[in-house]
C-alpha cells in the first residue's frame, strides 16, 4: 500500500511544485529568468524581454561571438520603522538569457530601447558572405 498525502504520491509532490505549469511562483524563486519574444523578417531579429521593476540601468545587452546576451540585476531593500516594529525586506537576483543569433547579423548597428518594463533590441541582419570553397587535389 503506497503512501498518499491528499490523493497524491508524495514523491512526485516536490515534481509538482518546481514545475513551472504547476507553480510558476516557485519555478522562477529557483531559476529567476523573464519572459522573451523572438520574431525576424527579411531586414531583422527582433527580441522583446518582459523584464518589469527593473530600471534601465540595471539592464545589459551584449554581443560576443554571435551569441546575445541579456542580463539584469535587482536589489531592493524597503524599510518601515512605525510605533512597536520595525520592518526590513530585502531582495535580490540576477538573471540572464542567451541566444545564437547567427554570422549574418550587423553588430555595429545593434539597438537597444527599455521602457516601462520591456526590453526591445533589434539586430539588423547583413548579407551573408559566400564561403570560400578551395579545390583540393587528389594524389
Amino acid at each position: 500500500m503506497a503512501l498518499k498525502l491528499y490523493g497524491r504520491d508524495p514523491i512526485k509532490m516536490f515534481e509538482d511544485v518546481f514545475n513551472d505549469k504547476v507553480s510558476p511562483f516557485f519555478s522562477s524563486m529557483i531559476t529567476p529568468s523573464f519572459k522573451v519574444d523572438i520574431s525576424e523578417d527579411e531586414k531583422a531579429l527582433y527580441v522583446s524581454a518582459d523584464m518589469p521593476g527593473m530600471s534601465k540601468e540595471d539592464v545589459k545587452v551584449s554581443l560576443e561571438d554571435d551569441v546575445l546576451c541579456i542580463s539584469a540585476e535587482r536589489k531592493q531593500e524597503e524599510e518601515e520603522t512605525k510605533k512597536g516594529y520595525h520592518r526590513i525586506e530585502r531582495s535580490w537576483g540576477s538573471m540572464s538569457r542567451s541566444f545564437s543569433v547567427g554570422e549574418n547579423v550587423d553588430a555595429e548597428n545593434i539597438s537597444a530601447s527599455y521602457d516601462n518594463g520591456v526590453l526591445k533590441v533589434t539586430i539588423p541582419k547583413k548579407e551573408a558572405e559566400p564561403k570560400k570553397g578551395k579545390e583540393i587535389e587528389v594524389k
